[in-house]
């Protein structure tokens, strides 16, 4: 049997995304153990998903336990029967369907990203849709692969029931941030295997990727003390804390250098096509075929308001 389960502060937003995407993909006999708030008073996310996994732990024949946010919508209808197959790995330790390679600290995406089977909706802006690299498989770069990874995306995890023995989310690291990088590295410390699956999911989340940079900022640290010499060789800077320190450093001002040079390029490209458009206007052939394009708007504009697509005052066409 498969179980999920899910930490609530926001009813509204689990009624209208987990909630949903769990009824799609669950299975008749499938348990559903979702914490409310009043149960969970101001405990971490760390400590909600200890106590989903304790509670899992009293489940008979649970194959997996599944974690959601509850703003993150199942919309995969082969779900389950993807779980299985993962599980059929006897390595297996934790399933997710975003993660990269190459991670060496909570910023996942900072890696390089092998999978990402996951759209971002959002309402700021009148509302829209930032598909991931591999939402729609078809269209899949070509380093895009399904397997295993150093990190996964935490707002959708399978947690195997090895996991649910041997594994627990850190709660001295604080309240949001980095869970996922800390449960991936203890499972890979224990011998076991960090995997992808192209399992779609929608994240409905707003456009502020980090609302609480103070936190984040403070998880960052507090996880890289935790993990500093413990990383595989893959995911760690050569030299002394003091050399790795510089290296992000001067990392950090190079990015920002490079996202300065990208607002000059988009300037420069909206001048330019500014600088085009008024040579048009101003051209002679433009200024000559001004009549014409006024004609042709206001038939437009005709056709627009006539409920035949006939112009006003004209005959329709089975009457000509």
């Amino acid at each position: 049997m498969i179980a999920f389960g899910c930490p609530i502060t926001d009813h509204a937003q689990y009624e209208s995304f987990a909630e949903p995407g769990i009824k799609l993909v669950a299975e008749p006999d499938s348990e559903v153990l979702a914490l409310g708030s009043a149960g969970l008073g101001d405990a971490s996310i760390f400590r909600n998903y200890n106590l989903l996994i304790e509670e899992a732990r009293k489940l008979d024949d649970l194959e997996a336990l599944v974690l959601v946010h509850q703003d993150a919508e199942i919309v995969d209808p082969d779900f389950c029967a993807k779980v299985r197959n993962a599980l059929g790995d006897p390595d297996l330790g934790i399933l997710g369907c975003a993660g990269a390679v190459g991670v060496r600290n909570i910023a996942w995406w900072d890696g390089s990203v092998t999978l990402a089977s996951f759209s971002h909706r959002y309402t700021e802006y009148g509302g829209g849709e930032i598909l991931g690299s591999t939402f729609n498989w078809e269209d899949a770069p070509p380093e895009a692969r399904t397997g295993e990874v150093d990190v996964i995306d935490g707002f959708m995890m399978v947690l195997p029931p090895w996991f649910l023995e041997n594994i627990r989310f850190d709660e001295s690291l604080g309240q949001l941030h980095g869970y996922d990088f800390d449960v991936c590295q203890q499972v890979r410390a224990a011998g076991k295997k960090v995997m992808t699956e192209h399992i779609r999911v929608i994240h409905h989340h707003s456009l502020e990727l980090i609302g609480d940079v103070d936190g984040w900022i403070a998880a960052h640290m507090r996880v890289a003390a935790k993990w500093d010499g413990k990383l595989s060789p893959s995911q760690t800077i050569p030299g002394e804390w003091e050399d790795r320190a510089r290296w992000a450093e001067a990392r950090r001002d190079a990015a920002l250098m490079q996202a300065n040079a990208a607002e000059l390029a988009r300037d420069a490209a909206v001048l330019d096509l500014q600088r085009q458009l008024r040579g048009i206007e101003e051209s002679a052939s433009w200024r000559i075929t001004k009549p014409l394009r006024w004609l042709k708007g206001l038939l437009r504009r005709g056709d627009e308001r006539s409920p035949n697509g006939n112009a006003p005052g004209a005959m329709p066409s089975r009457q000509r």
